[in-house]
């Protein structure tokens, strides 16, 4: 198929006849051109064949990085996979260690609390039993028992803990108690008695103990059902101590208050 470009090669021009054929100096300087021509030719083709070697050598180099930044672009996908992986696994963990170690708390606060309730009740009941065994009298040399004339134990400060006058030290067990503002409540009425030093020495499942000072004889039982809005009734009383139980069927109005 014909080119649209004009020949490359220069044409040949006419040679001018000689006696015996043409001028033989033309035809050397013809022949000297062509092979110029060829040998320029050559040069253009070598020239398009190493560029086209070089070419193909980078396009073969391009086709690799390729191949490798998709194999990166791969691996990075798979690892940041792997990281998001990696971060939920660690959120749950530390959700489950934070919930083992709320149970862990919880429980050592319960085994806490009930070690304390089960000392508290221990010391009360071991109070008790030494209060009933001064609370005895003692049988004199000759047998007969001591007079109640003020001067023994039966009518001593036991017996005005009896009659419900207190003075002194005293300590209140009280509860259950719904809320802290109940103990608060009870502890304003303790002080509109006349206590002073009055100090909460324990609070625990609901049952507090305080700590107050009168410094008269007061009658502790008639004055704190009078002030307080509680509704209690006496378990025990000591020479210095009163256990009071909160009525658990009495209104939710009571309980407000």
């Amino acid at each position: 198929m014909p080119s649209g470009r004009g020949p490359t090669v220069r044409r040949m021009v006419g040679f001018k006849r000689a006696l015996f054929g043409y001028r033989r100096t033309d035809v050397d300087a013809a022949i000297a051109a062509r092979d110029t021509e060829i040998r320029a030719l050559e040069h253009k083709v070598g020239v398009v064949v190493e560029m086209e070697t070089e070419l193909s050598d980078l396009s073969e180099m391009v086709i690799e990085r390729e191949h490798e930044i998709r194999s990166l672009t791969e691996r990075l996908r798979e690892a940041n996979d792997r990281h998001d992986r990696n971060i939920v696994s660690l959120a749950t963990v530390t959700a489950r260690l934070e919930e083992i170690q709320s149970q862990a708390r919880g429980q050592a606060t319960r085994i806490r609390m009930k070690a304390l309730s089960e000392a508290v009740e221990v010391s009360r009941r071991v109070q008790e039993l030494t209060e009933v065994a001064e609370a005895q009298p003692e049988p004199s040399a000759n047998g007969s028992e001591p007079s109640q004339n003020g001067n023994g134990n039966g009518s001593g400060d036991m017996g005005r803990a009896l009659r419900g006058i207190f003075e002194g030290l005293v300590k209140v067990e009280i509860g259950p108690l719904g809320d802290f503002s109940q103990l608060v409540g009870f502890e304003d009425a303790a002080g509109q008695i006349g206590a002073s030093e009055i100090t909460v020495e324990r609070f625990s499942e609901g049952r507090a103990t305080l700590s107050m000072r009168l410094d008269e004889p007061v009658e502790l039982l008639r004055e704190l059902e009078q002030r307080s809005a509680l509704d209690f009734h006496v378990r025990h009383t000591g020479a210095d101590n009163l256990i009071l139980d909160i009525n658990e069927d009495q209104g939710p109005e009571q309980q407000a208050a």
